[in-house]
């Protein structure tokens, strides 16, 4: 009898553990697409990533690269202060998305430009996104707001 419960105890454990592991492995197979890096445009022109992989550029919209060309395309630059990317968009930018403020965009990089499916700006005069905030602190270009 005695032995016939510890046999069962170990079975128990043996479906949890199993069942723990499908539950984790799935879960990290359902989240593989939904997982974007984050890139500054220096991190890009040193390690340019495959044309496949989708991640985040962000950095400030390099001043006299806003173009509205034809239809709903714009292009620009974004750049950390070491180094540029130019970037093509096409839909409606952000209300608040104009030169020299912070945006971050989410696409994949091809042939030299980064094709954004999406762009995020500032929401305020003083809010910067934290990743671009120390990519710009990294290259020395970012100074704290006055208040």
């Amino acid at each position: 009898m005695k032995n016939l419960k510890k046999q069962r105890r170990i079975q128990v454990i043996a479906v949890a553990a199993v069942a723990l592991i499908v539950a984790t492995a799935l879960i990290g197979y359902a989240m593989r697409d939904g997982i974007n890096y984050f890139r500054s445009p220096s991190q890009v022109v040193e390690e340019p990533p495959k044309p496949s992989e989708v991640f985040r550029i962000g950095g400030l919209v390099a001043e006299g690269s806003l173009q509205r060309g034809q239809g709903e395309t714009v292009r620009f630059a974004v750049t950390d202060g070491g180094a540029t990317v130019n970037v093509a968009y096409t839909g409606v930018l952000p209300d608040l998305f104009e030169e020299n403020q912070g945006m971050v965009g989410t696409g994949r990089y091809v042939n030299g430009v980064f094709e954004a499916t999406e762009i995020l700006a500032k929401h305020d005069e003083t809010y910067m996104p934290k990743e671009v905030m120390d990519a710009l602190k990294e290259q020395g270009v970012y100074q704290e707001p006055e208040t």
